[in-house]
């Protein structure tokens, strides 16, 4: 943040010509960081409620490094994704606070412990090699101050696994649905419960699932009302999906 912008407005609040909602509005909009190769955007949590996330994938282990020193300042939570186990190496280093998780390959940093919601996320696989991608999902959610459930392994194979856990899935306020393959577990969850079902297709499955292209289709095809289908092995954003949802229906 520009000081001298911040004087600026400390000085309209005091003599009461800029009143505190409106301070607040205009904080949303100042400028962001420059530090050449990266422009961190301190003022996110403002705007979204949760302050910038900081993708590992293509960068390198100083450029994380440096931009995870610069969000220590101002975020109350700090996200990773694509997490190396190098790349935690180098953030435990800035503090101590930094917690690695292998399986979702993400590094949580919590200054400040959120207050866990009422309602709670059930994280669903199809089968156990969707786990990487559930975690990814659960791990975002939970550092987003939710609740969360998790439900393994009950995929279309053995239908009968994911209908003994019917009461988990009628309790939560939301379901993330991972799947590859044909991607039909979202499908199947969206029929019979009346909560938003996030469908997340992975990259799991043999020739002709195409990396994850046939679960996406699937899934986007569903007849089903009530899936929202998000990107291949795109845990990360159905977990803040799903915590945008939580929140909303806890506010009510």
């Amino acid at each position: 943040m520009n000081p001298e912008h911040l004087r600026q407005l400390l000085e309209e609040v005091k003599a009461g010509t800029l009143d505190i909602e409106a301070a607040l509005d205009r904080l949303k909009l100042f400028p962001y960081e420059d530090i050449g190769f990266a422009k961190i955007d301190h003022h996110r949590s403002l705007r979204k409620g949760f302050p910038e996330v900081v993708l590992c994938q293509g960068k390198t282990v100083e450029q994380i490094t440096e931009i995870v020193e610069r969000l220590l300042s101002s975020a109350n939570t700090i996200l990773a994704t694509k997490a190396s186990p190098e790349v935690f190496s180098a953030i435990q280093k800035l503090t101590p606070k930094a917690r690695y998780h292998p399986m979702a390959r993400l590094i949580v940093i919590e200054n400040r412990v959120t207050k866990a919601s009422i309602g709670a996320i059930l994280v669903v696989t199809a089968g156990t090699a969707d786990i990487p991608v559930a975690e990814e999902a659960a791990v975002t959610a939970e550092a987003m101050g939710n609740k969360v459930e998790r439900l393994y392994d009950v995929g279309v194979a053995g239908l009968h696994r994911l209908l003994d856990h019917q009461q988990k899935l009628f309790a939560a306020e939301v379901i993330i649905a991972i799947a590859g393959m044909e991607g039909a577990l979202a499908s199947i969850i969206s029929g019979i419960v009346d909560k938003p079902v996030i469908a997340v297709p992975t990259s799991v499955g043999y020739g002709a699932s195409f990396q994850g292209l046939a679960a996406l289709l699937g899934m986007l095809n569903t007849c089903a009302p009530g899936v929202a289908v998000v990107n291949i092995d795109n845990g990360f954003g159905a977990g803040y999906l799903a915590s945008l949802i939580n929140h909303m229906s806890e506010e009510k």
